[in-house]
C-alpha cells in the first residue's frame, strides 16, 4: 500500500494470500497503511531479516505474519524485532492448521507472538488487534475502532429485533 506503512504483513507463500487479504482489507477499513511481503522463514531467511529491518527503519509499528504447517515465520520475525508480532496460523497440511497453531503459539520465553485463530477469522482479528495497538497513540484509529464496535453492537440488536 504505502512505503510509510504502520504495519508490515508477511506471508510464507503466495497460496496464503486469499486468507491474508482479509487482514489487508480490514486494515484498509481503518485507513491503516501497510506493506505486504511473500517471504519464507525457511526458504528466504536473509530476506525476511532485511525486510524486518527495512520496515522498522521506515516506521512500522506492528508486524503480522501468516504461515501454515511448521509456521516459523512469526517466531522468526519476533526474534528480530521488539515490535509487536501478530501470528496467523494457516491450514496447509494434513493437520488442518493445528500444526501451525501450535508452532505459532508455543514460543520460548522472551520471544512473544500474539497468536490468533486459524484462517480468515484470525486474519481479521490480527488486523483489528493491530488497529487497537496503533489506536492507543492515534485518536483517529481509536475513534474508528469505537465506531466499528458500535456497529457490531447495533447489527446484533437489529438482527434480534428482526425476529421479535
Amino acid at each position: 500500500m504505502s512505503t510509510q506503512a504502520s504495519v508490515s504483513i508477511f506471508m510464507g507463500s503466495k497460496s496464503d494470500l486469499p486468507i491474508v487479504q482479509a487482514a489487508a482489507d480490514t486494515l484498509k477499513e481503518f485507513n491503516i497503511s501497510f506493506n505486504m511481503y511473500i517471504l519464507s522463514a525457511h526458504r528466504t531467511p536473509e530476506e525476511v531479516v532485511k525486510k524486518i529491518k527495512e520496515s522498522e527503519s521506515n516506521g512500522v509499528k506492528v508486524f503480522i505474519a501468516a504461515a501454515g504447517m511448521a509456521a516459523h515465520l512469526a517466531g522468526a520475525i519476533a526474534a528480530q524485532t521488539s515490535k509487536p508480532v501478530l501470528g496467523i496460523p494457516l491450514a496447509g497440511g494434513d493437520l488442518g492448521g493445528m500444526d501451525a497453531l501450535l508452532a505459532t503459539v508455543q514460543m520460548p520465553k522472551g520471544v512473544p507472538v500474539a497468536t490468533f485463530a486459524i484462517g480468515k477469522s484470525g486474519a481479521i482479528n490480527a488486523a483489528i488487534f493491530a488497529a487497537q495497538i496503533l489506536g492507543t497513540h492515534d485518536e483517529d484509529i481509536g475513534n474508528q475502532l469505537s465506531a466499528y464496535k458500535t456497529k457490531m453492537h447495533d447489527d446484533v440488536l437489529s438482527a434480534n429485533e428482526s425476529i421479535q
